[in-house]
């Protein structure tokens, strides 16, 4: 695969001088378009040999833009912070808002190849990883994101002589250093991991470009015509595109309006939501004897040694008025605060927006040892986004499969994942509703939203019963909480949870 990069081209002085000042000025301009359009971060790997030129070039990608909307990512050890959360964490962490360009040192390709580099995984789980980069890549580019990744190619015996060349020269040696040595050492088996990395996450959303890294002003040139050609095909995309987009692009359609009266027999065959039983009750006295029994059994669990090697993400979503708040206060009086943090997810802000959907419940992902609760989640998308037409069917429908990744990397890298999804009829839901608009301190629980919202209790319906459907899985199932009763929803949410880590640390 990379005999194509060991020919030896090389490019005078001259050429270099000519057409390097055009190449600037048009990536200059074409960065001036991303800025001003904030509809694309550029995310740029930087991976290669050692002494191929990628230090080199990750500095040239500086020259070549505007330095204050590049964001250079090197190539470290994960830190402490880092090792306790999952791998992708800290790549999520550092994605570039759109607009912006991301400059990593490997990046997310790092991990995996280190790891089957010192046989740290076998084949079979290199391969692995590899697909869940694929689809990591193919759900930034669905995003929005452009991903143009480099690999800086030399033959061994260059390596050898660039090598030895840099040691040789006094002002140079510091830059090599046994770890170089080592791997040039190692050269035929980093290539194999090199070949199979490239060819098996080579896409046609995210592309590989082999360079050769011989002759400098060859490879940066063959750098700088390729993110003009790369950033000017999505420039020119995205103005096809807004040429013929209908407008508007998302339309809202009426609600179907119902009765308020109107039970969850609306929903005609048996399915997830009309099968709970909402007259399920827990009378007062039996409440206040199993409140403090759960609440024990989770407090002695969050403090078990055994759970250090495990985060903890209870996500809840429901009906307006279904008694969140309630049920996820009554979760944290059993836990010491440190242990916990509670996010509340509203609609996202301008820096949110700014970047792909799931970054911003990313950044809040708990480190192993700890436990964040969700107060509605990722997904919204799959709910309000859908059922207000927020977004096109098919940005909705893609997300089933994201989550799915999402939910199922957390879990790979212990995380233990409680959903729960409260459910209340539509009379009680109105009678809460006007309680608490007859409450002075409860009026601001109820806004126009809601009642919003309520109107269009059928398509919610149909939503939540489509999301159970593709989203409640063997490593994340769902749990619907029948909260007519406030007292029985409690118990039921404190139980599942307390069962839930129970299973997980056997």
């Amino acid at each position: 695969m990379f005999e194509s990069a060991e020919i030896g081209n090389r490019l005078d002085k001259a050429a270099y001088d000519r057409e390097m000042p055009r190449l600037r000025a048009r990536l200059i301009h074409l960065q001036t378009e991303l800025i001003n359009r904030r509809s694309t971060e550029v995310l740029i790997i930087v991976a290669g040999v050692i002494g191929a030129g990628r230090s080199e070039t990750a500095h040239l990608i500086g020259e070549l833009f505007d330095p204050r909307y590049v964001e250079a990512v090197p190539d470290q050890s994960p830190n402490d912070e880092e090792r306790c959360r999952p791998v992708m964490w800290r790549f999520w962490r550092q994605l570039p808002a759109k607009g912006r360009i991301g400059v990593y040192f490997a990046g997310w390709y790092g991990p995996p190849m280190e790891d089957r580099l010192k046989r740290r995984s076998d084949k079979a789980h290199f391969d692995i990883e590899l697909e869940t980069i694929k689809r990591f890549e193919q759900m930034m580019v669905d995003e929005g994101a452009l991903i143009i990744k480099f690999w800086f190619h030399l033959s061994a015996r260059e390596q050898k002589k660039r090598l030895e060349a840099l040691e040789a020269n006094a002002e140079t040696s510091w830059r090599v250093t046994r770890e170089d040595w080592k791997r040039s050492r190692a050269y035929r088996r980093i290539r194999n991991i090199a070949e199979r990395t490239v060819r098996e996450t080579s896409t046609g959303a995210a592309p590989w470009f082999v360079i050769e890294g011989l002759d400098r002003q060859y490879r940066e040139i063959a750098v700088a015509r390729t993110l003009v050609d790369e950033i000017s095909r999505v420039v020119a995309a995205q103005d096809e595109a807004a040429d013929h987009a209908p407008k508007p692009l998302v339309t809202r359609k009426p609600a179907r309006r119902r009765a308020a009266s109107q039970s969850l027999s609306h929903l005609g065959s048996t399915n997830v939501l009309s099968a709970l039983d909402l007259g399920l009750h827990m009378p007062k006295d039996d409440y206040k004897q199993a409140l403090p029994h759960w609440q024990g059994r989770l407090a002695r669990l969050s403090r078990d040694k055994a759970l250090h090697g495990h985060g903890i993400i209870a996500l809840f979503e429901g009906y307006d008025a279904a008694g969140k708040g309630g049920a996820i206060r009554r979760v944290a009086e059993a836990l010491d605060s440190r242990f916990y943090r509670i996010v509340p997810i509203a609609a996202p802000s301008e820096e949110e927006r700014s970047h792909p959907y799931l970054w911003r419940f990313w950044r809040h992902m708990p480190p192993r040892g700890q436990m964040v609760m969700f107060d509605r989640s990722w997904y919204g998308r799959v709910l309000v986004e859908r059922v207000d037409h927020l977004l096109t069917e098919s940005v909705w429908r893609r997300a089933y499969a994201e989550i799915n990744e999402l939910e199922q990397e957390l879990v790979d890298s212990d995380m233990i994942i409680a959903k729960f999804f409260m459910v209340v009829s539509p009379e009680e839901q109105l009678r809460r509703f006007r309680e608490r608009q007859k409450v002075v301190y409860k009026r601001y629980k109820i806004t126009s939203d809601d009642w919003h919202n309520r109107e269009k209790r059928a398509d919610y319906d149909e939503a939540v019963i489509e999301m159970v459907a593709r989203t409640s899985t063997e490593i994340a199932p769902w749990s619907l909480i029948e909260a007519e009763d406030k007292n029985f929803a409690r118990i039921k949410v404190l139980r599942t949870l307390v069962e839930t880590i129970e299973k997980k640390l056997g």
